[in-house]
């Protein structure tokens, strides 16, 4: 098997669990108290890490990187726990992870950290990352990177990767109707937004953690950092989407009617 250069881009949004207010800073919406809120990597980019250390094992001396737009504070907390599942080097870019700014800018900062990566070999180039995302959801991000570093080899919702005999590329992409398109790719780079892929999230393993952390700390002190401006990129307003509750008390009603009643509530009747 050959020897791939796999660079994942991932950034770090809120814990699912928590509650979520927008509000309105100086200078632009953001989150109500959006740096006191604990953080995770984002779940797809999460998939398309695991996946890229799968490979990585699979293809002996295989290198992944882990490049992250975010503010470096959350980040080096993200990274505590993320650096225990799989072997990986950190490219850090200090910039806001909030789900306000514009797509086209945030590839625009992750495509040039992957520029300047050293001893990069683009013939053996696989660029990893969310189809979607928690936060910048616009599902355009991947792309745009791809088409900055000129890879036009693209494959978007991807659950699986396969590599065939003559090291070509065997990818399912989701379609409509639960279905997957299977795409050949015979040469590299190539660039694949990853779904929710097929594997399981790694167990903690501190021995991968303590090596990770040498290479961490590092890149977390030489993040540059990332002025998005969102130039004429203007919000009317943000908010939670509201709750709708209608509540009937009624008795002795047979279930055809209540099945009828529900059936016209959803069609608008």
């Amino acid at each position: 098997m050959p020897v791939y250069h796999i660079v994942v881009c991932g950034g770090i949004v809120p814990d699912p669990l928590q509650t979520l207010e927008p509000v309105t800073s100086p200078t632009g919406p953001a989150l109500k108290n959006e740096m006191m809120l604990p953080a995770v990597l984002d779940p797809w980019a999460a998939h398309a890490l695991y996946e890229a250390a799968h490979l990585a094992k699979q293809a002996q001396g295989s290198k992944v990187w882990l490049v992250s737009l975010a503010p470096k504070a959350k980040l080096q907390q993200v990274m505590m726990s993320v650096a225990q599942k799989v072997p990986f080097e950190l490219v850090a870019v200090d910039g806001p992870a909030s789900g306000f700014t514009d797509s086209y800018e945030v590839a625009a900062a992750l495509a040039g950290a992957i520029e300047a990566i050293p001893g990069l070999d683009r013939s053996r180039l696989l660029v990893f990352g969310g189809w979607e995302s928690a936060s910048r959801g616009a599902g355009t991000t991947m792309q745009m990177v791809g088409e900055r570093l000129g890879i036009t080899e693209q494959f978007q919702g991807v659950d699986e990767l396969s590599i065939g005999e003559d090291e070509s590329l065997r990818i399912l992409e989701r379609v409509e109707g639960g279905q997957h398109q299977v795409s050949v790719c015979q040469g590299l780079p190539a660039l694949l937004g990853w779904a929710t892929g097929n594997l399981p999230e790694p167990p903690n393993n501190p021995k991968i953690g303590m090596d990770n952390m040498r290479t961490l700390m590092p890149a977390l002190q030489r993040a540059k950092a990332a002025k998005l401006i969102g130039e004429g990129l203007t919000f009317s307003a943000v908010s939670v989407p509201s709750q709708r509750r209608e509540t009937r008390i009624v008795k002795d009603l047979a279930a055809e009617q209540v099945a009828e009643e529900i059936a016209a509530w959803i069609r608008g009747d």
